[in-house]
């Protein structure tokens, strides 16, 4: 039987007359059987290898990429091919992850960490989530399950969104000067697109006052990396970050050892949770695919 998809793992159910073959994005490209390919998952995490094979696909009909954002995927996808991104696999990883990266600022646990290591025993009260104003910056659907959490925790939230949506209490990023000076918190959770480059510039970052934390679980691009390092080293501001613009930061660089910085290496997204949410989406997909059915969360070449 022709393989008419490539798959990043083994077990997957196929529907009836669809046959698969194996690529999980590490060791070299395939380079033979490739003609009658009509969908291709792309391994997840794998780096830009992978994405190369999309140019090698002629019969190419749907890409299924495992991320939530396809900014950098787009362009590389021919015309009346399908994209589907993975739009809801990572949202309460992504959303677990940045709730963490918060308590562990605001409750000094890098602090306590330390002491431990040195058998040391000394006591201070610290900041809190609790009662924080949090400015929520990107109101996706991962924004959106980083809000629950937060909502649980009882901090006091602020909706931010590319542009206003006043009948759901969201601001527009257009507001961000009149928001920033009364944040305890910022969470940026934003794709890379033009709009969002550098939208956390020096003016930005100077507008919140002495203490306040930013953590981004977006994308590092957002954020002005020399801005930001100037406000932590300087020990105005705190930062949370688990991405970073250039990543991998490179050894050496000041936010590293900025005090009240800590640093993930873009890993939110990768919990024991994703394989079996990931799994589960790809088997509809395919079933979509087989019966002839539109694809969810498609990105582009959308049929009409």
């Amino acid at each position: 039987m022709t393989e008419r998809a490539i798959l990043p793992w083994s077990d997957i159910e196929l529907p009836e007359g669809l046959s698969a073959r194996l690529y999980d994005g590490i060791g070299p490209l395939p380079d033979e059987g490739l003609d009658e390919v009509e969908v291709y998952v792309l391994p997840y995490d794998s780096g830009a290898e992978p994405t190369k094979l999309i140019a090698r696909l002629p019969s190419l009909k749907l890409v299924q990429s495992l991320s939530a954002g396809v900014e950098k995927l787009i362009p590389l996808v021919p015309a009346g091919v399908k994209l589907a991104n993975g739009r809801g696999l990572h949202d309460l990883s992504v959303a677990e992850h940045a709730l963490a990266l918060i308590h562990a600022s605001q409750r000094d646990l890098p602090r306590w960490f330390a002491q431990q290591a040195s058998a040391s025993w000394e006591r201070e009260h610290t900041r809190s989530l609790a009662d924080s104003r949090v400015l929520l910056v990107g109101h996706g659907s991962i924004g959106q399950a980083i809000e629950r959490q937060l909502a649980a925790a009882e901090a006091i939230v602020t909706r931010v969104a590319s542009t206003a949506r006043p009948s759901e209490r969201v601001h527009g990023v257009s507001e961000l000067a009149e928001l920033l000076p009364s944040a305890d918190i910022v969470v940026l959770i934003l794709p890379e697109t033009p709009s969002t480059m550098g939208l956390f510039g020096a003016a930005e970052l100077a507008a919140l006052p002495d203490g306040a934390l930013v953590v981004n679980v977006g994308r590092g691009s957002a954020i002005d990396t020399e801005a930001l390092t100037a406000e932590t080293v300087s020990g105005r501001l705190r930062a949370a970050l688990d991405v970073v613009d250039p990543e991998p930061l490179p050894a050496g660089h000041p936010l590293w050892t900025a005090p009240g910085v800590i640093i993930t290496p873009h890993i939110a997204g990768g919990s024991a949770s994703f394989h079996p949410r990931a799994k589960r989406l790809v088997t509809e997909q395919l079933r979509r695919y087989a019966a002839g059915e539109e694809p969810l969360n498609l990105v582009s070449g959308k049929d009409g």
